[in-house]
């Protein structure tokens, strides 16, 4: 049985249609989400453009075999893990592959209080070694532990939709986040201070 509403399969009958207004639509609505999966699982922004942008060609040449079966999102998101993955391989995980911020990562506010506070000079620098220890750590998970943790703690997936976007079996998804928070709790230990709520 379809997941999809009326409104939802007008669109994807747009999309098999290549109606171009649709694909405008697809691209402008996920472009920032796809390219934030595949930045979070390749860690090199060149990369992830390249790969987002050879996502969404897979789109338009694959749409006809989406059946509505999962939520669109999740079927773009297992197109997004599969080219990452190849791109991993292909790559062969580059070490010298250049190091961003983890601080790209995190969602910051964009309206309400918090916008007006001033972060003092010593919870900035604690913030920043924070993320650069988070982001250290998350290199050590291999990449199915990396690929799935991200789907879940930053994404927000659950894991019925990362079953399915990795193509892994329930139970395996949930063994795996849990080892690799066991493994990330393990390495960031001694970056973390218990006094210090920036450091959390």
């Amino acid at each position: 049985m379809s997941v999809l509403s009326d409104d939802e399969l007008r669109f994807i009958a747009a999309l098999k249609r290549r109606d171009p207004r649709a694909f405008n639509a697809l691209v402008l609505k996920f472009q920032d989400r796809v390219y934030g999966l595949c930045f979070r699982v390749l860690r090199h922004p060149e990369d992830a453009r390249e790969v987002a942008q050879e996502v969404f060609v897979s789109v338009f040449e694959k749409v006809d075999t989406y059946r509505g079966e999962a939520a669109l999102s999740t079927w773009l998101f297992r197109i997004a893990i599969n080219h990452s993955r190849n791109r991993l391989k292909y790559s062969g995980r580059r070490k010298e592959r250049h190091k961003d911020s983890f601080d790209d990562m995190l969602v910051q506010p964009t309206s309400g209080p918090l916008n007006a506070e001033v972060v003092r000079p010593d919870q900035a620098h604690n913030r920043k070694r924070v993320a650069e220890a988070v982001e250290a750590a998350l290199q050590e998970l291999d990449d199915d532990q990396r690929i799935m943790v991200v789907l879940r703690d930053v994404e927000g997936q659950s894991y019925e939709d990362i079953a399915e976007i990795t193509g892994a079996q329930l139970g395996t998804v949930k063994s795996r986040i849990h080892r690799a928070r066991q493994r990330l709790k393990l390495l960031l230990a001694p970056h973390l201070d218990p006094d210090d709520p920036t450091s959390v």
